[in-house]
């Protein structure tokens, strides 16, 4: 009877271990594919970018730093290998566009252009994707690292090897501001 007992017991600890090993393995997948989201999102902002400055060259032949700077950006955000230096990455990249688009107001020629104001509406969209992709993968990796963290998941979290994930997190300051609207 006893050997009953430790028996059912036993399967109770490797079925809950089993269990815990699968939730965590599917959490880990869950992050993975909103980061895939994401990249697939700043892939298409980044093949908008070239479209959107080849379009404001014909106008903007004065404004040579800012096109350069908008080019140098999406290089060094399509470069970057990990978040954080994602994050850094199109921080920068958006305070770029930023600069782009303050630039812009002084070019209603530009501004009027239908393909100019295509893609920025498209920008527009794609922006708004990824702050969304952005939400949902910061939310995967709050509870895939919640899960590696609290007891007891953490005991099977730390036999095989399951590490935090980072958020993506914008290292653009300007970013982080409200905007200013004045009527």
């Amino acid at each position: 009877m006893s050997l009953i007992i430790f028996l059912a017991i036993l399967a109770i600890f490797v079925f809950g271990f089993i269990g815990i090993y699968n939730s965590l393995v599917g959490l880990r997948n869950r992050v993975k594919n909103a980061w895939s989201q994401i990249d697939v999102q700043l892939k298409r902002r980044h093949d908008l970018i070239p479209n959107l400055v080849e379009t404001a060259k014909g106008y903007m032949k004065h404004e040579h730093d800012t096109l350069t700077g908008i080019t140098e950006a999406r290089s060094k955000a399509m470069g970057a290998d990990n978040v954080a230096a994602k994050g850094q990455a199109e921080g920068a990249l958006s305070g770029a566009m930023s600069k782009f688009f303050v630039v812009v107001e002084n070019y209603p020629d530009l501004k009027a252009n239908t393909n100019f104001l295509a893609l920025q509406e498209e920008l527009s969209s794609t922006e708004n994707k990824i702050a969304f992709s952005r939400q949902n993968y910061n939310d995967q990796v709050l509870f895939f690292n919640n899960k590696i963290q609290m007891f007891p998941s953490n005991l099977v979290a730390g036999m095989f090897n399951f590490k935090p994930e980072e958020f993506f997190e914008l290292e653009n300051e300007a970013e982080k501001e409200v905007p200013k609207v004045s009527f």
